[in-house]
């Protein structure tokens, strides 16, 4: 069943993080520090909305190389949904194209933190780590026919890398559910 994102208040801090990555090692939100934008994405490998868009993130991740520091973050129990382990995370990043490092967030703490509510769930925040943009990727959806372009994401990068203010009218990301741990979901 599709979820949308809950829409967090625009200007919300970034919660902190310190996740493995699937290629080895760490990362933290104080590793990105310094950038002009940061953008924390909610995936998995398993949802249907996050397939029919990760070569457009992949994308947008090129075209904006060092200009933005992107994380992904995946939440879901992998145990249940064994699609979403650290090796087939790994696979969907080579196919997808992804440059950006890919965390697990294995006790779902930070999907909770971030009030992450659905994969793809994008949180798009300004060099002082305020959140700026929270939403869609764009309109795409399986089954549309809307071209995969990652217009209103792209907009609000835009906006942010040029110290505009991004348009606060904003339309939710939709995809699945986070998969949560048994008993783990927020209340």
């Amino acid at each position: 069943m599709a979820a949308n994102s809950f829409m967090v208040p625009l200007g919300t801090p970034a919660p902190g993080f310190d996740l493995t990555a699937i290629s080895g090692g760490s990362v933290s939100l104080l590793d990105l520090k310094g950038s002009p934008a940061t953008l924390v994405v909610f995936l998995s490998n398993h949802c249907p909305y996050v397939r029919h868009i990760e070569q457009g993130l992949g994308r947008l991740a090129a075209d904006y190389g060092s200009r933005l520091s992107i994380v992904a973050i995946c939440s879901n129990d992998s145990v249940t949904y064994p699609d979403d382990d650290p090796t087939h995370l790994a696979e969907q990043a080579a196919r997808a194209g992804f440059t950006f490092p890919y965390l697990l967030d294995d006790t779902q703490e930070v999907a909770k933190a971030y009030r992450a509510a659905c994969t793809p769930d994008f949180f798009l925040y300004d060099a002082h780590f305020k959140l700026a943009y929270r939403g869609e990727l764009d309109g795409a959806r399986p089954g549309n026919d809307v071209p995969v372009t990652g217009s209103s994401l792209r907009a609000a990068i835009d906006a942010v890398l040029s110290g505009e203010p991004v348009n606060s009218d904003q339309s939710p990301s939709m995809g699945c559910g986070i998969k949560w741990k048994p008993g783990n979901a927020p209340a």
